[in-house]
């Protein structure tokens, strides 16, 4: 009966990911994010349609592990370093569009009927911005670093610490109703102290333990991904036994981790299982829902949509023209708040959960989210051509001067990005690195030893950790103001791709719009023939390269090389040199 039930299970997951890959695949070609096609296929696999999802059991588990997921990686990118720089403008755009946006949808909501719960529920809802599509969204469009880009993600780094808080508060409520009746003193003081351990111990491991022992799992990035994913679920599990619910524990798991070298690396390697389990989340959701009940939720939708489209952009665009920036600039970056997120879907389940909301809740925040998600995927991609038919409108938004913008655009002149980022810090690498930097040129080394990226940031080098065959991490780096980007990285050292990670460096950098110059390393004669043809600008070959010199300083006709450095190596660097 087991081997049945478990063959079943595997037909209908093997379903469910044949067609969550053709209805993905459709969504594709429409220019739809990956979120829109995932609700349309839990629809499409639910009762209402193909009946295919019944496993739910089984289906729950993977979406909660997606849910611990998302949320840890939503903590991953809250350093509380650089939570305390975030700049006026962030906060103020941020702290002012969730109070304004949750005010006015709270209000919309009591005007549609709905009641004082269900209206604040919503109304947070609405409030949040999906992180995941914007980036991806600006990244394509190469607009991650322009100015309505940069304001863009701070106000989001603001969005998810009040995510933070809102699971806190949901997390709290969740204790308040299983205690409902039978509170006393002694069960609340077992809460607070509850949530003072795990609080203390989370606190405990990011002093002393999270910076070592990420270190060393480092040097392994499959049992890195492991204990990642391990560690997230760990506090999810405990946190839901201490009554705090396992998406607390989820966000505190990426926050302990949040303030290491590596969380970029670790966020990285993580996005696409995050992406896998949150299908099932959405399956289990589309599955959930009931078109009946999606009809009657139609008209407060549209209401609902609109606001978010309209009035989100235009709470923005007036915040940020009140602080000095131009109307293009807010119009821009106001865009990418005209949309809800996974967070809201999630945030409305959870109250679902706890029984102080409807299903119809559930369904209404969810075609809201379909309408605003699909609609918007357009606004930010034909961005400037909006701005083109709205500009003669929008000149209430902007003052005199925009003296802000003007500031922002000088700071960010005087801070130009590095001529040259070489990837390979190793010994044939690390020394063309400190040669470029002598040469008077501003560069930035990659490394995926982070022995040898802690030695040359101490020799005065600006060096990240990084994997060079990582397309996120290729298109986050400053490529605009590069002339050259050099890979020493030998072709044994593959990371998240067993590919050559050279032509996986070529590829990343070309797809993230880089137009300079690429330098490859080879051994052989017929490595430099195929990276040559490949495209690559100049290939060089350091024992041939070497040799020829060595030949030419024995013979009298090269000038002396300047002394060498004399610099310990670091620990760990012999068996990453090339």
């Amino acid at each position: 009966m087991e081997e049945v039930i478990t063959g079943y299970l595997f037909y209908e997951i093997a379903a469910i990911l044949v067609i969550a890959a053709a209805v993905g695949f459709a969504g594709l070609l429409a220019r739809q994010p990956l979120i829109v096609s995932f609700i349309a296929v839990g629809i499409l696999l639910g009762p209402s349609a193909l009946d295919i999802a019944r496993s739910d059991r089984h289906i729950d588990l993977l979406a909660e592990l997606g849910i611990a997921l998302l949320l840890f990686l939503v903590g991953l990118k809250l350093d509380l370093k650089l939570v305390r720089t975030l700049g006026p403008v962030a906060l103020t755009t941020g702290l002012g569009q969730v109070a304004f946006t949750s005010a006015i949808g709270f209000l919309i909501g009591l005007g549609l009927g709905l009641d004082a719960t269900t209206s604040f529920y919503v109304a947070v809802a609405l409030t949040f911005s999906s992180t995941i599509i914007i980036v991806k969204l600006l990244s394509d469009k190469r607009e991650i670093d322009a100015l309505h880009g940069r304001v863009a993600l701070g106000f989001l780094i603001v969005q998810d610490l009040v995510v933070v808080i809102a699971m806190i508060a949901l997390s709290a409520a969740g204790i308040g109703a299983a205690q409902e009746g039978g509170t006393s003193f002694a069960d609340i003081a077992l809460v607070f102290a509850s949530g003072a351990a795990l609080l203390g111990a989370v606190a405990l491991f990011v002093l002393f333990l999270a910076n070592p022992l990420v270190e060393r799992l480092a040097r392994a990035p499959e049992l890195l991904v492991c204990f990642a994913i391990g560690w997230a679920a760990l506090l999810a599990a405990v946190s839901h036994y201490l009554g705090f619910g396992k998406e607390l524990g989820g966000l505190l798991a990426g926050v302990s981790l949040a303030s290491t070298p590596f969380r970029e690396a670790i966020a990285a390697r993580l996005a696409s299982l995050r992406d896998f389990l949150l299908l099932f989340f959405f399956v289990a959701l589309g599955a959930s829902l009931d078109l009946a009940l999606l009809g009657d939720n139609l008209w407060p939708a549209i209401v609902l949509a609109v606001f978010v489209l309209v009035g989100n952009p235009l709470i923005v665009l007036a915040i940020m023209g009140a602080m000095g920036y131009r109307k293009r600039t807010g119009f821009l970056a106001g865009l990418t708040v005209a949309q809800i997120s996974e967070f809201s879907l999630i945030f409305i389940a959870v109250g679902v959960g706890l029984g102080h909301v409807a299903d119809s809740a559930l369904g209404l925040v969810t075609l809201v989210g379909l309408i605003t998600i699909s609609l918007s995927t357009y606004m930010i991609t034909y961005s400037h051509q909006l701005y083109a038919l709205c500009e003669p409108l929008l000149g209430v938004f902007e003052r005199r001067r925009p003296f802000r913008e003007e500031a922002a655009e000088a700071a960010h002149d005087a801070a130009p990005p590095a001529d040259a980022v070489v990837f390979g810090l190793g010994r044939f690498g690390g020394q063309i690195a400190r040669g470029l930097e002598d040469a008077g040129h501003r560069v930035l080394g990659v490394d995926f030893n982070p022995e040898s990226v802690r030695y040359w940031s101490r020799a005065g080098l600006t060096a990240r950790y990084g994997d060079a065959s990582d397309p996120e991490l290729i298109a986050h780096l400053p490529l605009a103001g590069a002339r050259w980007v050099v890979s020493a990285v030998p072709e044994h050292e593959t990371g998240l791709t067993h590919m050559d990670p050279r032509l996986a460096l070529m590829t990343a950098l070309r797809e993230a719009g880089y137009r300079g110059r690429i330098a490859l390393t080879a051994h052989r004669e017929e490595e430099a023939e195929r990276l040559s043809a490949a495209g690559a600008d100049l290939v060089l070959m350091p024992f041939r390269d070497a040799a020829d010199q060595a030949v030419d300083l024995l013979t009298g006709t090269a000038a002396a090389p300047p002394p060498v450095r004399s610099m310990p190596e670091p620990a760990g660097q012999r068996e990453f040199a090339e």
